[in-house]
């Protein structure tokens, strides 16, 4: 890398103060300013229009990568924003996008490519239509996709697919085991003509057995000059889910744990895994 690397941690609603606000990612924040990454946190500010001016002229601000924590309900980003994070992949920018269970995050289905590799309740639901039940049934307000991967404060054994992935390598050569539990993840898969894409780490539902995608990763084709990643739940960046005792939102209901508080090792994974996204990321030359 020849310059800082500059990322913006985004999230697609206003900043509220019992909600999943930017300021729930300063662990994360904090991680990849220690590996002399430049980190700018910023909530949703729309104007009177609706659109964000900031968002939607992020091509024209010198950001290299876009995260985007989408924790809105179909509201979140605007034609408008969507059209600029698709000109800053096509000029070569990085975008991670990670939502949540159900409908969280659903505004990120109109980003070009990425968008239609995010499954929600309502709009672009999973295309195997077995997999549209509930996986977590214990948070009945909570629809499907809810896949359980344990509780927040524990952490989940992942399956690699892609061994070799620079996404899931430890510095030692080998691959990632474990990243951050949630209750009730969301779904993402390899749209069905995107030879760009692939899968790179799935989780097992400790409810039901069934395997569920954590990474699908886009790289650089002909055209767009930016890489991608989709992931399954913006909770295995959270700070509640690294460290509960930072607390959350008054509306998560289910009790945590304390899987990372008995073992903190096992959370050198997921910020393995932050440091690989913000190198995999960065743009050419970077």
């Amino acid at each position: 890398m020849t310059d800082t690397v500059k990322i913006l941690i985004q999230t697609t609603i206003p900043f509220i103060e019992n909600d999943w606000h930017a300021g729930r990612f300063s662990l994360l924040g904090r991680h990849l300013e220690s590996l002399d990454l430049e980190v700018t946190f910023r909530d949703r500010e729309p104007g009177r229009d609706g659109n964000d001016p900031f968002l939607a002229a992020i091509d024209d601000t010198g950001f290299d990568e876009v995260w985007l924590m989408a924790a809105d309900n179909g509201n979140g980003l605007t034609e408008a924003e969507c059209e600029a994070l698709n000109r800053f992949r096509l000029k070569g920018g990085g975008i991670l996008t990670t939502r949540d269970h159900q409908d969280l995050g659903s505004s990120i289905c109109s980003i070009h490519g990425i968008g239609r590799a995010n499954f929600f309740h309502s709009t672009n639901p999973e295309p195997d239509e077995t997999r549209r039940i509930r996986d977590d049934r214990d948070t009945a307000m909570i629809d499907f996709p809810n896949y359980h991967s344990g509780r927040n404060g524990d952490f989940q054994e992942i399956t690699v697919r892609v061994p070799d992935h620079p996404l899931i390598r430890r510095s030692n050569g080998t691959t990632i085991e474990y990243f951050p539990a949630h209750p009730h993840e969301g779904a993402i898969g390899v749209p069905s003509d995107d030879a760009s894409a692939c899968v790179i780490a799935c989780g097992v539902s400790k409810i039901s057995g069934a395997s569920f995608d954590l990474i699908v990763a886009f790289e650089r084709d002909m055209r767009i000059a930016g890489r991608a990643v989709a992931h399954s739940s913006f909770h295995h960046f959270a700070d509640y889910n690294w460290d509960p005792s930072r607390g959350c939102p008054d509306f998560v209901s289910e009790a945590p744990g304390d899987g990372f508080a008995v073992d903190p090792d096992k959370l050198n994974d997921i910020k393995t895994y932050a440091g690989n996204l913000a190198l995999w990321l960065a743009p050419q030359g970077k």
